[in-house]
């Protein structure tokens, strides 16, 4: 009895009061949650207007709570026969897909939606062209994008192109017109706004191949959100959050520079830091950019002889996403990379077809669509040969009728209107295969032309940029004349023969026939008498060996040789022969198949024994340093030999 009482007393009202205490959490966020006052309004239109007034609506509930939701809404809806009401709630679930990652079903509804665009409401119309334009966007559907596009630009919205040339792979086309569309930002924007707009930029930039001018907007774009960061009791919980996530994409962004570069190792944890900022939702839904973080870190891996890890986050892959290589273009290459570490050949091969099949899909939807009209032409060929051969059946069997009848009569008439049918038809042959002939004759008298006119145009450009930098090297040497300072006057020189060996590239450029390589053996010798009649001396005795035949390069490569040699030339003359007043300098650049292989070197003085292979004073040889790393490959020095001896090789 005793125990029976102090249960009813104090027992049972306290496990009451610790369940009441436990579950009052959880009962408030519910009814301070977003979907809870989704609930409480009663008119679609309001609730629509509710659910796109605030982006930040999966804070307090998962989108899978959204979705059950407005799918019971749809019901009720199509019960109640209101297409308005219907209409507004599969817009809000297109969101809800696309906010999931589910871009199939989203594409499906917009789709149903877009027949019936005609009775939407004007808000419901826009909002769904946005909608649309997302998922298309998802899924590489750019031919359908651009037709949203379009729309939109009709229904007086705002339009931006930068986007579709990144999807296409047009980075320096999107750079451009996202400069052109966000300039403002990066002097009148807010912190965070700035912030926005470098790592847009680095990214556009890195996709482009400049890594290194990449990385220095994300280092200008992380500054900015720190700086944002920093300002406690300023800024809100949303903004804190927004830029908690920003900066960790920048990190993100700045890891894969890294991987750009051959740093695996130092990438890890910058990519680490975007992963930290990229989960979305709960119940374990992640974003793409998540998953390709898992790529990234996969291949670090792979790159670092760490295959056990990189095989962890390829199977996290798998099991977020049914068929990864549809989200993930490097998806393939990985597993083709892991396979061949595992010593795997039938597998790596699979996955690396795959990869080259996916990589190439934007192109094969093209080629479907060409093929597609030839199939079309085929088939219209197709059907007016079998008419043409009914027609010849229907002909023969009445001539065979008529033979029967009238074997002896008719039998020259006959034989007669059949050759004639054969003449005719030959002659239409005939013109036709005229007409083909000119036809395709004229389209390559255009492509002809257009080529010609190409080149010409190229030609053109080369030779204007060749002499505006003349003219900038004149202004150089002009401004030498007017000055009196030595040091001033060196560096002008100096100034003035690295403008010079970049405007010889380009004249030698619109001087050749092919626009796409130079010719490295003349090239040199150019550079080097044009060097010799600013730093040689009456008295030196200079004998130059040039090795270089056969050796072409394109412009991008031929320009930083250019400058090396420049830099390397001058300092010879300058510094290598003021006891002897003579000796020799030898030049090889030769192309050894993977890779080309420069040598330079000269039989003066030698360097000074406290020279320094990296030295903060010496722009020259700072320079000559940035163009090897430019060429991904790094200046070598040998000073065993009398004089010096400068090389490296690069692809």
């Amino acid at each position: 009895m005793r125990y029976l009482n102090f249960t009813r007393q104090y027992l049972l009202p306290g496990i009451i009061c610790f369940m009441l205490f436990t579950l009052y959490p959880q009962v408030s966020q519910e009814v301070n949650s977003r979907l809870h006052q989704f609930k409480l309004i009663t008119t679609a239109e309001q609730r629509f207007e509710y659910f796109y007034a605030d982006s930040d609506r999966y804070a307090t509930a998962s989108a899978y709570r959204w979705q059950e939701l407005i799918r019971n809404l749809i019901k009720d809806s199509e019960q109640s026969s209101d297409v308005y009401d219907k209409q507004r709630y599969q817009t809000m679930m297109v969101t809800v897909y696309y906010d999931l990652g589910d871009y199939e079903n989203a594409a499906l509804l917009v789709e149903e939606l877009l027949q019936k665009k005609s009775q939407l409401d004007h808000k419901v119309k826009i909002r769904l062209l946005h909608n649309a334009d997302k998922v298309y966007a998802a899924l590489q559907f750019f031919n359908k994008q651009l037709e949203i596009r379009k729309e939109l630009k009709n229904s007086g919205e705002q339009v931006v192109l930068y986007d579709i040339y990144s999807n296409l792979g047009l980075y320096r086309h999107a750079l451009m017109d996202y400069g052109m569309v966000y300039h403002e930002l990066e002097t009148e924007g807010t912190l965070l706004e700035k912030a926005v707009f470098h790592n847009d930029k680095g990214t556009f930039l890195r996709k482009d191949g400049s890594v290194y001018s990449a990385y220095k907007e994300y280092v200008t774009g992380l500054e900015f959100v720190e700086t944002f960061i920093g300002q406690e009791g300023v800024i809100s919980e949303k903004e804190f959050r927004k830029a908690v996530n920003l900066k960790g994409s920048i990190l993100g962004n700045m890891g894969k520079c890294k991987m750009d570069q051959g740093k695996y190792e130092e990438a890890i944890p910058y990519i680490e830091a975007g992963i930290s900022a990229s989960k979305k939702f709960d119940k374990g839904k992640f974003s793409t950019a998540t998953v390709n973080y898992w790529s990234n870190l996969a291949e670090c891996y792979l790159n670092t002889n760490s295959p056990e890890l990189a095989r962890t986050y390829l199977d996290s892959i798998d099991l977020t996403y049914k068929n990864p290589y549809l989200h993930l273009v490097n998806y393939n290459r990985i597993k083709a990379k892991l396979y061949l570490k595992e010593n795997k050949p039938d597998s790596a091969t699979f996955f690396l077809n795959s990869y080259m099949k996916t990589k190439d899909s934007i192109e094969y939807s093209d080629m479907r669509k060409q093929l597609l009209g030839q199939l079309v032409a085929f088939d219209i060929d197709v059907q007016t040969k079998r008419k043409l051969e009914q027609q010849r059946l229907d002909l023969e069997r009445n001539r065979s009728e008529i033979l029967e009848r009238e074997k002896t009569i008719y039998l020259s008439i006959v034989a007669l209107v059949f050759s004639v049918l054969c003449v005719f038809a030959l002659i239409i042959a005939y013109v036709k295969s005229i007409k083909n002939k000119r036809l395709i004759e004229n389209q390559k008298r255009i492509i002809e032309n257009s080529l010609t006119e190409k080149d010409s145009l190229l030609k053109e450009i080369h030779h204007r940029v060749k002499n505006n930098l003349q003219m900038v090297s004149s202004l150089l040497s002009l401004q030498a004349k007017n000055t009196r300072s030595r040091a001033a006057i060196n560096a002008l020189e100096e100034g003035q023969s690295r403008v010079k060996a970049m405007a010889l590239i380009h004249q030698k450029l619109y001087q050749n026939e092919d626009l796409s390589v130079i010719e490295m053996q003349e090239y040199i010798e150019s550079l080097i008498a044009s060097i010799q009649s600013v730093y040689k001396k009456d008295d030196a005795k200079v004998n130059i060996i040039i090795d270089a035949k056969g050796t072409q390069l394109d412009v991008d490569r031929a320009i930083p040789i250019g400058l090396i040699l420049n830099e390397l030339v001058s300092n010879s003359f300058k510094y290598a022969f003021t006891e002897t007043k003579s000796g020799h300098i030898k030049i090889k650049l030769t192309d050894e198949g993977e890779h080309v292989a420069f040598e330079y070197s000269d039989d003066g003085i030698g360097l000074p024994d406290d020279f320094e292979t990296v030295s903060t004073g010496s722009m020259g040889l700072n320079l000559i340093n940035r163009l090897a790393n430019q060429l991904r490959s790094k200046l070598q020095i040998d000073r065993d030999v009398k004089g010096v001896r400068f090389w490296f090789n690069f692809s």
